[in-house]
């Protein structure tokens, strides 16, 4: 058995086993398949808990609650060794899709079939599952049930596809010299960012451009978090989300990873917060205000040839404006979802 086929194994008995249990078995498949000092982080309004049964009773059972019949639906699924320890983490993309039956997180139910856009991290370790981060795309589901939170998008949101191959589900484990290329890439296009933020804050679009072509396919496909959207091309890219991203903040701080690995012609990381910054206007449609705020961000990435070519990118945009003192689950709960 190769390397991380133990690890993966194990993933895809727990998912399909989260999948077909009742609600009220939930905390059963915790205690099978999590480590008794299990730790867990989540996009708003999950964030850091503590043991199996927080987990269960807190994040999966009401989503399973609300999502009657959901199914977990992988677009890409890796595994690999975290570069900066010896760590076996397990990377699945995709959507969970249900029925949208009963209210969640204060957001009103539809009744009709809906998506919930994640990334799911899950570190293993002795046979057991020991860190999970899980990442989910609040804003797109509210723009799903119809209480959309913010000002329109300089892109587009949709159900986003997979990698255009549709090879993104790596059940058998991908050669290593692949992943070493992918994942050389993946440092070099992170470096390339973190230098321009430092030497060059206020650098111009070509000079940009010309960066991004480095290690860009010129037709790269950028999809972003719900407010802000998908971009396809470089050019766009760059007028849809590098720039209002540039240009709208300040004091940029890269904080590092918590995870980051490559497996095959895939990538990805995450961090507790990646980055730091200050909204000084303009991006996300909102005004500024000057107030540092962390963001929790995963990037999944595919690479052609020698460049990326595919980037599928979550944002806790909940999280990152509840530091600033907008609370969008909260408002919209309030407006769409009254207690009279």
């Amino acid at each position: 058995m190769s390397r991380f086929q133990p690890a993966k194994k194990l993933v895809r008995e727990y998912f399909d086993a989260l999948e077909k249990c009742q609600v009220s078995e939930v905390q059963l498949v915790m205690d099978e398949f999590m480590s008794d000092d299990y730790e867990f982080l989540g996009s708003y309004p999950f964030r850091e808990r503590s043991g199996k049964a927080e987990v269960a009773a807190k994040v999966w059972e009401p989503l399973k609650q609300s999502l009657t019949r959901m199914q977990r639906r992988q677009d890409i699924f890796i595994g690999g060794q975290n570069e900066f320890n010896d760590e076996i983490w397990v990377m699945s993309m995709g959507h969970f899709m249900g029925l949208f039956d009963t209210d969640w997180l204060g957001i009103k139910h539809t009744g009709k079939i809906q998506h919930l856009r994640y990334a799911e991290f899950s570190c293993i370790e002795n046979g057991k599952i020991t860190k999970t981060g899980l990442f989910l795309d609040l804003i797109g589901f509210m723009n799903q049930a119809g209480c959309y939170p913010l000002p329109p998008m300089t892109g587009s949101h949709f159900v986003y596809p997979g990698p255009r191959n549709h090879d993104g589900l790596l059940f058998e484990d991908a050669p290593a010299e692949e992943s070493a290329k992918t994942q050389e890439v993946m440092n070099l296009m992170v470096d390339d960012i973190d230098r321009l933020n430092k030497t060059a804050p206020f650098a111009d679009m070509e000079t940009l451009r010309e960066c991004l072509r480095l290690r860009w396919q010129e037709d790269m496909i950028w999809y972003g978090p719900c407010g802000i959207g998908a971009q396809y091309t470089i050019p766009r890219y760059q007028k849809g989300h590098q720039m209002p991203f540039r240009s709208g903040l300040k004091d940029k701080v890269f904080n590092g990873h918590v995870c980051r690995f490559a497996e095959g012609s895939f990538s990805c990381f995450f961090g507790w917060p990646n980055l730091s910054n200050k909204p000084i206007g303009g991006f996300l449609g909102l005004p500024g205000g000057e107030v540092k705020a962390d963001m929790q961000v995963v990037d999944v990435y595919y690479r052609k040839d020698d460049k990326l070519s595919e980037n599928w990118v979550l944002i806790d945009i909940p999280y990152w404006l509840k530091q600033q003192g907008l609370d969008v689950l909260e408002r919209t709960t309030e407006i769409t979802n009254p207690k009279l």
